[in-house]
Order: C-alpha cells, then structure tokens, then sequence
C-alpha cells in the first residue's frame, strides 16, 4: 500500500526527500534510487501528473505545494500533462538494476514513460519524409 513505507526516517525528513525526489524525476525524466523509495516516488509522481491534468487554478496551487521548484510545475501542466491526457494512470515504470554494492540495496531505475502512439508515429514519419525526398 502506497504511503505507508517509514524508509528509516522521520516524517519530516522522508516527506522532504519524497518532494525532492519527485521535483527532481519530473524535472530530468528519470531517477536512480532504491527500489523502496522508487515505489513511494511513483506514487507521488502519478498524483502530481494527474493534478496537472486537470490543470486549474487550484490543481496547480496544490502542485506547488509540493513540488519544490515553479519551473518543474510550470513544465509538468504544459509539457508532461499533456503526453498523458488519454492515459488513465501508469505514467511511470520502474526498472530493477540489482544491489548496490555497498551495503546490497535493491536499486532500481525509475522513469516516465514515453508515449507509446508518439514513439510508434515518429519512425513512420521519417519513412515517409525519406520516401518524399527520394521521389524528388
């Protein structure tokens, strides 16, 4: 159950690390970190998108108070949203690395996940300009 994982920490301290980690996957994309802390980010991750797909007023005051930089929110409601407006929910995908060598932590990779129509479309595009200039 999302939420409920302590991840060795005060509440204060782990709700800080969970925003920033949240800021930071939204801002570049993708995280690497714990498989446990993966789990929480998603969580988080997945309901921030779906504030920004709402994207009112009141949805993008919410998101600001979590997330901890203006220019993340402004690019969650205007570029990431968008992607995912026909998507209802698994925005993210965690992928597993092994252990860390360390102390043998189960890392893993968390990243959005790309548009599946736009990654399927864009090689047919490219088929279809090459095609168009070998014509002329």
């Amino acid at each position: 159950m999302p939420g409920t994982r302590k991840l060795g920490r005060p509440t204060a301290h782990r709700n800080a690390m969970l925003r920033g980690m949240v800021t930071y996957l939204l801002e570049n994309g993708q995280i690497e970190t714990t498989l446990t802390r993966a789990k929480e980010v998603r969580s988080m991750t997945e309901k921030m998108i779906t504030l920004g797909k709402k994207n009112t007023l009141a949805t993008r005051r919410a998101a600001l108070a979590y997330i901890t930089k203006e220019d993340v929110v402004k690019k969650l409601f205007d570029q990431i949203a968008p992607e995912y407006a026909d998507r209802n929910g698994g925005y993210t995908r965690i992928y597993k690395m092994g252990p860390r060598r360390g102390d043998c932590a189960e890392m893993a990779i968390i990243k959005l996940v790309a548009d599946e129509k736009a990654v399927n479309e864009a090689p047919a595009a490219e088929a279809k300009k090459e095609e168009a200039a070998d014509a002329e």
